[in-house]
């Protein structure tokens, strides 16, 4: 196991009531979660860059799924956050999902997005190609390609915010920093601790995501015993800022009820 330093993330905080943890995906940073800023009125918005994104810097050392999970731990912890609502999308779900099985104590609501407990072995050999380009050629080679598999042709044309963000932070993206990720990605197995999730749990996914990720997201659903399940119509991987507001609604639903 690698101790990912602690001292090198920095928490942001927003908003006032019980703490909400947002936790982002592959290539991007903290403000993937902007569309939730409404969020504020009612939890503690609580976001970071994930090691070798944004502003964290790129880990001198492989690390696991269960490092980043440890690192939320002893964050959360040296803030004196006893307990949170955690929301995850893809590489952030991974992490939640960890988290919400060896550290039930710190979780409250969990929300998975778009993610999966493991790859399936020819999305593990995609991680491994995407590393190597990252490294030799950087994320922006593989830009345009990404943008294909999370968002619609529809949104593409439109060319929306979301859009155009992740465009650009992509592009902008550390090549280590985003290959130590996919690595990552691709040694994940976490299906053993479904059934040691205690949190209620709300999987959602976008229904045109690709359809292994549909599959996961029916497994979570089906093996996380308080999960419910959730579909964001005409979105595909990155679903909640390809539909923001019906994001918000299930998010803002499921945590007050």
């Amino acid at each position: 196991m690698t101790t990912l330093d602690i001292d090198a993330i920095t928490l942001h905080r927003q908003g006032a009531g019980p703490p909400l943890v947002l936790l982002h995906c592959l290539g991007v940073d903290r403000h993937f979660w902007d569309f939730a800023d409404a969020l504020a009125s009612q939890f503690t918005l609580l976001s970071y860059d994930l090691p070798g994104h944004g502003q964290s810097p790129v880990p001198d050392r492989p690390y696991g799924i269960e490092d980043l999970a440890a690192q939320l731990a002893a964050l959360l912890t040296s803030h004196g956050i006893a307990r949170a609502h955690v929301v995850g999308i893809s590489l952030g779900g991974l992490i939640a999902q960890q988290l919400a099985a060896a550290r039930p104590e710190l979780v409250d609501r969990l929300i998975l997005v778009d993610t999966t407990p493991r790859y399936t072995d020819e999305l593990r050999a995609m991680w491994a190609e995407r590393a190597a380009t990252a490294r030799a050629a950087g994320v922006k080679a593989m830009v345009e390609g990404l943008l294909k598999i999370w968002f619609t042709p529809q949104s593409i044309a439109a060319d929306t915010d979301g859009v155009r963000y992740v465009r650009t932070t992509l592009a902008q993206s550390s090549g280590e920093g985003y290959a130590l990720a996919c690595e990552a990605l691709a040694a994940a197995d976490l299906r053993a601790g479904a059934s040691r999730i205690a949190a209620r749990t709300l999987v959602v996914c976008g229904d045109d995501d690709i359809p292994s990720f549909l599959d996961a997201a029916r497994w979570l659903a089906g093996n996380i015993k308080n999960a419910k399940l959730a579909w964001i119509a005409k979105a595909r991987h990155a679903s909640v800022i390809e539909r923001p507001a019906e994001a918000l609604a299930l998010m803002r639903g499921f945590l007050q009820d």
